[in-house]
């Protein structure tokens, strides 16, 4: 029986994935509802599913699958307002929520209202997909989902101090701010420690499929120790996968990280859909038990209103506040930043000179370690002081002054294309949907709560409501605010990383050979990052085949061509290089870059293919008889 369940799950995944299109509806939406209907049905009896599952067993992979896709250029420039919304707007939201239900329910005493009220309090990562599919743009995305990721750790703190607070009977404000602090900073050194020692030992694995399998124990790995030793388990899956999606295009070959991110793609088709499900499913045994216990379902859904109307309000009520100051913070520092444009020039001037290894003996070092910030460093320029080090040092400290320039350059240009007005604040409020970890937090109360049965029904309710109402009506506010949508690559940008992609082929060819990277048969466009390897590789394979008979030709024709085939390997990997360290400077938008490396990456997958290909032709051939 059980078996045939989860085929029958399996299914209704994959079906709902495959209709979703064209009924415009979500996945997720089609699941709930799905499971809502046969949940009910009388054959179908009542389903509970312990919190642990859903809290260690499915978010921990499910979130890191998440953070992995997420542009790290894009979370460091949104750090400040994830920040917000993770953890100010929980607290206040828990406060309010709880606030209110102790109004309009006496008998709920005022910690187990608060716990009730962080258990409303946490958007779903999951449910932004939603918002994805609409195509609004990369900034908002980011905001949404690095505050679906985070925000876990405040609500699962507030909520677990205030179950403390209602059964020990107190708890104070330090106590919580220093669970929160523990959680946080355990986390992170958990996390990032996990990211980077199995991105290590993954490096050294070289089948992919073994890789995969090893990929599938990096959340757990990091969840785990960190839970044991008072950190957010979560969080330290989200670190581990924001690590991973950073560092792995440097460390892992490019074979591993294609198959390693179709395998996971599937993983999380069936998690999520798995979640939302059972979400479903287990609203025929909840109502069930309310209609035992009481207070009535005409209650329970009247305040499910009430708390979901109060998430939108107090989410509004701090989106507002937040995009002003956003906006104003970054007037305060583009102006800054402008005002500084003749020093900065001058500042660079140097650093070029020092780059280049042109450091004349009275120069003056343009930096020093004791002063601290771009504008005390700049007004210090004209005091500077000499250090005794060696040129090799001094030409890499104005490298890597140069690249802090770029990137701070790079960030005003990206806050001044895509600003957050009140257009996509009003669709931050409406996508903040509850949904998974508001099912699994309210199920984690323990069964001395007032009315569990009945707080676990307002749980779900406002989780499914607000998949429903907002999830259904989010396309309807999105043509009526109309915000700033996902455009395509503007063409000068594709352009210039065309530019920076031939250079760094051409930084690796041999003299005399240039003329074989632009030999191309026409293809001239972004849709091939990598055309300088192809046009290597074409040329070779264009030339004219020895006679059958010939082996001393064929073997000069078999060394050109391996010859040729190395060339190209070292091509593309130059070019991933220096695509991965402009977009640490964030010189390009998040989403040419991720085209432009997955271009390279099957680039060299064919390349390396060929090789093997021919390697084993050959080996067929000098076995033959």
């Amino acid at each position: 029986m059980t078996l045939l369940i989860i085929v029958a799950g399996l299914l209704a995944i994959a079906g709902a994935s495959q209709i979703s299109d064209r009924l415009r509806v979500a996945p997720a939406l089609l699941l709930l509802a799905m499971g809502i209907v046969v949940g009910f049905l009388p054959v179908v009896p009542a389903i509970e599913i312990e919190p642990g599952v859903i809290l260690e067993g499915v978010l921990p992979p499910l979130l890191y699958a998440t953070a992995v896709g997420i542009p790290t250029i894009n979370f460091r420039r949104e750090l400040a307002p994830v920040a917000i919304l993770a953890v100010v707007l929980v607290a206040l939201s828990s406060a309010v929520i709880g606030g209110v239900l102790t109004l309009v329910l006496p008998s709920l005493p005022v910690a187990w209202a608060i716990a009730m009220g962080a258990v409303l309090s946490p958007t779903d990562a999951v449910a932004i997909s939603i918002a994805r599919r609409l195509g609004v743009t990369q900034r908002v995305i980011t905001v949404l989902e690095g505050e679906g990721l985070l925000n876990d750790a405040t609500a699962l703190v507030v909520l677990s101090s205030a179950i403390s607070a209602a059964v020990a009977g107190s708890t104070s404000a330090g106590e919580v701010l220093g669970s929160f602090a523990l959680a946080v900073v355990v986390a992170l050194v958990v996390g990032w420690a996990v990211g980077e020692l199995t991105l290590h030992l993954r490096a050294r694995v070289t089948d992919a499929s073994v890789d995969t399998v090893i990929s599938f124990t990096v959340p757990f790995l990091a969840a785990i120790p960190a839970e044991h030793m008072g950190g957010s388990g979560l969080v330290a899956a989200v670190v581990a996968g924001l690590v991973t999606g950073h560092r792995s295009p440097r460390l892992l070959p490019p074979d591993h990280r294609i198959a390693g991110a179709e395998t996971w793609h599937t993983v999380e088709l069936v998690l999520e859909g798995f979640i939302f499900l059972v979400m479903g499913l287990q609203l025929f045994g909840i109502v069930e038990d309310v209609r035992a216990e009481g207070p009535s379902i005409t209650t329970a859904l009247w305040l499910a209103l009430l708390a979901g109307a109060l998430t939108v309000l107090v989410r509004a009520a701090v989106v507002a506040p937040m995009l002003g100051w956003l906006r104003r913070r970054g007037a305060r520092r583009a102006e800054k930043w402008d005002g500084m444009s003749e020093p900065l020039q001058d500042f660079e001037e140097r650093c070029h000179a020092i780059a280049r290894g042109e450091i004349p003996e009275d120069m003056i070092v343009p930096w020093d370690h004791e002063r601290r910030g771009v504008r005390r460093r700049l007004k210090g320029l004209s005091k500077g002081r000499r250090r005794e080090t060696s040129p090799a040092r001094f030409q890499a400290r104005a490298t890597h002054a140069l690249d802090r320039i770029r990137r701070v350059d790079a960030d005003m240009a990206y806050y001044r294309q895509l600003p957050l007005g009140a257009r996509e604040g009003a669709i931050m409020v409406w996508a903040g949907m509850r949904g998974a970890v508001t099912l699994a937090a309210a199920q984690t109360l323990p069964a001395e709560a007032p009315n569990r049965s009945f707080l676990l029904l307002i749980a779900i309710l406002v989780a499914a409501g607000s998949l429903v109402i907002q999830g259904l009506t989010l396309p309807w506010v999105v043509r009526v605010v109309r915000p700033r949508m996902e455009g395509p690559a503007d063409d000068a940008e594709r352009r210039e990383l065309m530019g920076l992609l031939i250079s760094a082929a051409k930084d690796v060819i041999p003299d005399g050979d240039e003329d074989r990277l632009t030999a191309d048969d026409g293809r001239k466009s972004m849709a091939l990052a990598a055309q300088g390897t192809s046009a290597l590789v074409a040329h070779a394979a264009r030339e004219e085949a020895p006679e059958p008979d010939d082996e001393e030709r064929w073997a000069a024709r078999r060394e050109e061509q391996a010859r040729t085939r190395a060339l190209a390997l070292d091509m593309v990997r130059a070019q991933r290089q220096a695509l991965l360290d402009a977009g640490e400077l964030g010189l390009y938008s998040a989403g040419l870059i991720e085209y432009a490396l997955t271009r390279l990456d099957y680039e060299e997958i064919t390349l390396v293919y060929r090789e093997t290909i021919n390697e084993t032709s050959q080996a067929s051939l000098a076995a033959a008889p």
